[in-house]
C-alpha cells in the first residue's frame, strides 16, 4: 500500500479519504496522525455512508466554543431533517455522522466539517442551512 499524500486543510470533498475497510481506515487515520493533521474521511457502510473526523490526531490543534457550537448545531439540524441517525455524535474531538444518503452528500458534509474544524464556518452553513430543521 502506498503511503497516503497529505490532506490540505481544509480539505476538499473530491481529496476525502475512502476508509471502508479496516485497512483504508487504518492508513488514512496513520496518515492524519503521522502528519499532525485533523483526520477526516467517509465510508461506505451497506447502502449509506458515515463521515468520521478527529482532531486527537493533531495534538496542537484545538476546537474553540464557536467552532464546537457551530458544528453541533449543524449535527443537531441533520439529526432534526432525518439526514443522518440521532446516535451520530457532534464532537468535540470525535465526530460522526451516521446512515447519509450518498457518496456525494457525505463528501460534502466531510468537507465543510473539516474546514469548520480549521475555523472556516462558511462550508459549513452552506451544506447544513438554517432552513434545514
Amino acid at each position: 500500500m502506498l503511503p497516503m499524500q497529505p490532506l490540505p486543510a481544509p480539505c476538499p470533498a473530491d481529496l476525502i479519504p475512502d476508509a471502508t475497510g479496516i485497512d483504508a481506515f487504518n492508513a488514512a487515520y496513520k496518515a492524519a496522525k503521522r502528519q499532525q493533521t485533523v483526520f477526516v474521511a467517509v465510508e461506505r457502510q451497506g447502502h449509506h455512508w458515515t463521515v468520521k473526523a478527529d482532531t486527537i490526531t493533531a495534538p496542537q490543534h484545538t476546537v474553540d466554543d464557536t467552532v464546537y457550537h457551530a458544528v453541533r448545531t449543524a449535527v443537531i439540524r441533520l439529526i432534526r431533517s432525518r439526514q443522518i441517525l440521532p446516535d451520530s455524535s457532534p464532537g468535540p474531538v470525535y465526530i460522526v455522522l451516521y446512515d447519509i444518503a450518498n457518496e456525494q452528500r457525505a463528501r460534502e458534509l466531510a468537507a465543510a466539517l473539516h474546514a469548520a474544524l480549521y475555523a472556516d464556518l462558511e462550508p459549513l452553513a452552506r451544506a447544513v442551512p438554517e432552513t434545514l430543521t
